[in-house]
């Protein structure tokens, strides 16, 4: 998906603006997943973005392992463990003291989880999508609040998992303080700490 592209969940979709507010960074126009360009058929469309037909390409070239999987190629259990080793994460007790001590906890989940599930109060809505622009102090899409690189970040996700690779991309902007909530809007939930329904 392109910087600009908005989730199909989002409630935003087809305007030229986030939810956050802010004129998103690159074209508009995305399309569900699975839903076939003009002139294409679908099933090649969705061999394409779930990267079937890419890896399986690859296992055919030249160092490729020969069993299908290209050289090099990790799976995602590796990856989120090696963002994980990066990332001081917090409890729910923890990410509610960072807050009252300045962090932005930053919910990334898309709008058809939130409104199924609840929010945080006070916490800032970026969906996934767009998260680096809006939190590279370099970006010209970035929030106003995303001036400094010592920014203290808790991303938030549903369980845990995808908020540990998005913090883990905002420390490679330079983010060092980012981190992820442990256990995701669950956890907190679980913990008993505050929520309110969307809408």
């Amino acid at each position: 998906m392109t910087p600009g592209a908005t989730a199909a969940v989002a409630a935003v979709a087809g305007s030229d603006r986030t939810e956050d507010g802010v004129p998103d960074p690159g074209p508009t126009g995305a399309r569900p997943l699975g839903g076939a360009l003009p002139g294409r058929r679908a099933a090649s469309v969705d061999l394409v973005e779930t990267g079937e037909s890419s890896r399986a390409e690859a296992g055919r070239q030249p160092g490729g392992t020969g069993n299908g999987v290209p050289a090099g190629a990790r799976t995602i259990h590796q990856i989120l463990a090696e963002a994980r080793r990066r990332l001081k994460r917090m409890s729910p007790a923890e990410a509610l003291q960072a807050r009252k001590v300045g962090a932005l906890l930053v919910d990334i989940r898309p709008a058809a989880q939130r409104n199924a599930e609840g929010e945080i109060p006070g916490a800032l809505i970026v969906e996934r999508n767009v998260l680096e622009w809006r939190f590279d102090p370099a970006s010209d899409a970035r929030l106003p609040v995303a001036g400094s690189y010592d920014l203290a970040v808790v991303v938030v996700c549903q369980e845990g998992y995808t908020s540990s690779l998005a913090a883990a991309a905002l420390q490679d902007l330079g983010l060092y303080r980012a981190t992820d909530l442990d256990g995701g809007f669950a956890a907190w939930r679980a913990a008993g700490l505050p929520t309110v329904a969307r809408g």
